[in-house]
C-alpha cells in the first residue's frame, strides 16, 4: 500500500510539472494559425485519436464499469472548462479559482470519506493560497466570479475534485479507462467549445494547412507529454485524498511561472519568488509529510 501511496504522490508531481509545461506547445500552435480555441480542441483531439485503441481493447469495462466511469467523466468535463476559463477570463482569475479545487478536494474526503482534515492539510491550504495571491494579486484583486469564464474556472476545480473522490472510492473501472474518458470528454467539450467560439465571432475557422502543420508535429508532444500527463493525472488520484491531488497539481504553477519567465521573457521578481516557494511548500508539505510518517513510527 505504501508503495502505490508513493508512487501515486509521484505521479501527481509529475503530472504538475507536465501541465505546467503545457503552455508551450499551445503557443506554438496559435503561432501555427489557430486561435485559442481552436488551438486548444487540436490539442486535445489528437490524444483522443490515440485514446480509441485503449477504449476498444478495454472495451469490457465500458460494460461492467456503470456509475464508476462517471470518475474519469468528470475529469474530462473539468479539463474542457478550465481550458475555456483560460479563454473566457484572465488568466490569473482562473488559476486562482480553478486551484481552489484541495479545499473541495479535503471537504469530499472529509465528508465522504471520513478522512480528517489535519493541521498539515490546513496548513498547506494556506500556504497554496497565499501564494496564488501573492502572485497573482497585484493582477486580479480577490477573484470573486464576475463573468462565464470565472464560473468556469471555479466549477472546473470543483468537477475535479469530485471526479477524483469517484476514481478513489470505485476500484471497479482500470485507471486506463478513466484516462481515456478523460481525453476523450475533454475532447468533445474542446471541439464544442471552438465550434461555438466561432458562431460568437470570438475565433476565426482554422484554415486547414495550418491544422495538418500543427498535428504533424502534435503527435510526438502527444506521445512524450500530453498522454503521459493525462494518465498520470488519472493514476494519481487512484491512490490518494482529492485535497492531496489537488495540491500536487499546485506544482504546474510554479513550472508555468518559471518557464515563462525564461522562455517567453515575461518578468519575474521578488513577489513573484515568494509567492512559488509558498506553492511550491503547500504540494510538497501534506504528501511527503504522509509518507515519512510511517518511517517515523517504525523507529
Amino acid at each position: 500500500m505504501l508503495h502505490h501511496h508513493r508512487r501515486a504522490v509521484w505521479a501527481g508531481l509529475f503530472a504538475g510539472i507536465a501541465w505546467g509545461l503545457f503552455w508551450i506547445p499551445i503557443r506554438l500552435v496559435e503561432s501555427a494559425g489557430l486561435d485559442a480555441p481552436w488551438a486548444m480542441a487540436v490539442f486535445t483531439l489528437v490524444p483522443m485519436v490515440f485514446c480509441l485503441p485503449v477504449a476498444w481493447w478495454l472495451r469490457r469495462d465500458y460494460v461492467t464499469g456503470g456509475r464508476g466511469l462517471i470518475g474519469g467523466i468528470l475529469g474530462g468535463v473539468a479539463f474542457a472548462l478550465y481550458s475555456a476559463s483560460l479563454l473566457y477570463t484572465d488568466v490569473v482569475r482562473a488559476v486562482l479559482l480553478f486551484y481552489l479545487m484541495p479545499i473541495w478536494g479535503f471537504l469530499l474526503g472529509w465528508a465522504i470519506l471520513g478522512d480528517r482534515i489535519t493541521k498539515l492539510r490546513w496548513l498547506a491550504i494556506a500556504l497554496g493560497i497565499i501564494g496564488l495571491y501573492v502572485i497573482f494579486a497585484g493582477d486580479t484583486g480577490l477573484p470573486l466570479p464576475r463573468n462565464i469564464g470565472d464560473w468556469c474556472g471555479l466549477i472546473s476545480g470543483m468537477f475535479w475534485a469530485v471526479g477524483c473522490l469517484l476514481i478513489l472510492v470505485d476500484e471497479r473501472v482500470d485507471p486506463r479507462i478513466h484516462a481515456v474518458n478523460f481525453f476523450v470528454v475533454g475532447a468533445i467539450i474542446s471541439l464544442g467549445a471552438a465550434v461555438l467560439a466561432n458562431a460568437n465571432g470570438l475565433s476565426v475557422t482554422p484554415d486547414w494547412e495550418a491544422v495538418q502543420t500543427s498535428v504533424l508535429w502534435m503527435i510526438p508532444i502527444t506521445l512524450l507529454l500530453v498522454l503521459p500527463a493525462g494518465f498520470a493525472s488519472i493514476y494519481a488520484p487512484t491512490k490518494l485524498n482529492p485535497g492531496v491531488v489537488g495540491l500536487l497539481f499546485m506544482l504546474e504553477i510554479v513550472v508555468a511561472t518559471i518557464t515563462a519567465a525564461i522562455w517567453a521573457g515575461e518578468p519575474i521578481g521578488l513577489r513573484e519568488y515568494a509567492g512559488l516557494a509558498l506553492v511550491l511548500s503547500a504540494g510538497v508539505l501534506e504528501p511527503f509529510g504522509a509518507l515519512l510518517r510511517p518511517r517515523a513510527s517504525a523507529v
